[in-house]
């Protein structure tokens, strides 16, 4: 089945979603600032406003937080670990990269909306960067869901469209909007994929600024796989030029059974295959890490793959446990499926860690 397709799948039931991750700062008053008003002022000139964008951007996101973890080597026997914690971007998660990105490249080529489904936190991300940059935002959500950063997204001034039993069906029903009506399209697996892998490829970049060497292994939670996919094309470019020593093997995590690159990987596929539509369920926990078609599934799957990397399932019970051990022993508050990546990597090895660096990208804060 095509991402373009609908599954026959019986309805869903109303899924309540509170594992969204929450914004680090009040986004209403980070819009207050003078690079702010003037990107988002529609009367001015198109040059200025995409000058004063790209240095709010660059002010407000990235440079996340790379940590020592030091307790986590003493609980697991791992030599260096480090925590590359993305809830420090604005909205709390790594989306703010890609959604900033697409609407700078909106607003430069003339748009005046993007589109994208959601379930939450991307949905934020991308409605907070589109008013930014003084764009329009219409957010599709499966109408079965209840994500708790709806009001959110609502409060940023976006139209929020419910169609669809599921994520999927939501990605089909926006690419058809922007199709329609000429909206930029911001979903995974389009035509602005190479831009994402592009943003994500900052968190690489990031990552060799603070420890001068690719380590040897970073794990990353994968849902549609971009962001593992975007930092593999990060290091393979460092490599390519000569920075690092090295290319890092990539782990992936995902919630357990319910996520086509771990599963594809785990078999062994040459290409990302599919799940049954029909046998995939949310928990409270799991929902962003889960989908039964991942649109960058083959780009993350080559990466996994080309680095002799692994991938891996991450419990319910196992994220909620390393979210509180994150949170008890290096003082980072992270939604629990922030941790998938973490978790595939302790719990995912053959063999001891070898004295080497390590690192673990925590996707999502969470209050």
């Amino acid at each position: 089945m095509t991402q373009h397709e609908t599954p026959t799948s019986t309805e869903r039931p109303v899924a309540p979603i509170v594992d969204g991750a929450v914004s680090t700062m009040d986004l209403h008053l980070i819009e207050a600032s003078e690079d702010r008003r003037i990107a988002a002022d529609v009367d001015r000139d198109l040059e200025e406003r995409l000058e004063a964008f790209e240095a709010f951007f660059e002010s407000e996101i990235g440079d996340t937080n790379l940590t020592r973890a030091r307790n986590f080597e003493r609980e697991f026997g791992v030599r260096q670990l480090y925590l590359k914690f993305e809830g420090s971007n604005a909205t709390g998660t790594q989306k703010d990269r890609i959604s900033f990105a697409q609407a700078m490249d909106a607003l430069r080529r003339g748009y005046d909306t993007l589109t994208t489904a959601s379930c939450g936190n991307y949905g934020v991300a991308l409605t907070f960067a589109a008013k930014c940059a003084g764009l329009r935002c219409v957010v599709y959500v499966p109408h079965t869901y209840r994500p708790n950063r709806l009001a959110e997204i609502e409060s940023l001034g976006a139209t929020i469209v419910r169609e669809g039993n599921d994520y999927e069906n939501s990605v089909v029903a926006s690419r058809a909007r922007a199709e329609r009506d000429g909206l930029y399209d911001a979903n995974p697996g389009g035509a602005n994929t190479i831009l994402q892998l592009s943003a994500y490829q900052q968190i690489a970049y990031e990552i060799y600024d603070e420890l001068r060497d690719a380590p040897a292994i970073v794990a990353v939670p994968v849902s549609n796989g971009t962001t593992l996919a975007g930092i593999w094309k990060g290091f393979v470019s460092l490599h390519r030029r000569g920075k690092i020593s090295r290319l890092p093997r990539m782990v992936a995590g995902s919630s357990f059974g319910k996520n086509p690159i771990v599963q594809s990987s785990i078999l062994g596929l040459a290409e990302c295959a599919d799940l049954d539509p029909s046998k995939v369920r949310e928990s409270r926990v799991n929902e962003p890490l889960i989908n039964w078609h991942s649109s960058d599934g083959d780009w993350a799957l080559h990466a996994i793959r080309e680095s002799q990397g692994w991938a891996a399932y991450a419990t319910d019970k196992a994220m909620r446990s390393y979210a509180r051990l994150v949170r008890e022993r290096e003082g980072l508050m992270v939604m629990p499926a922030a941790t998938a990546g973490l978790v595939a990597l302790v719990e995912g090895r053959a063999e001891p860690f070898p004295g080497d660096r390590y690192v673990a990208v925590l996707t999502g804060r969470r209050s």
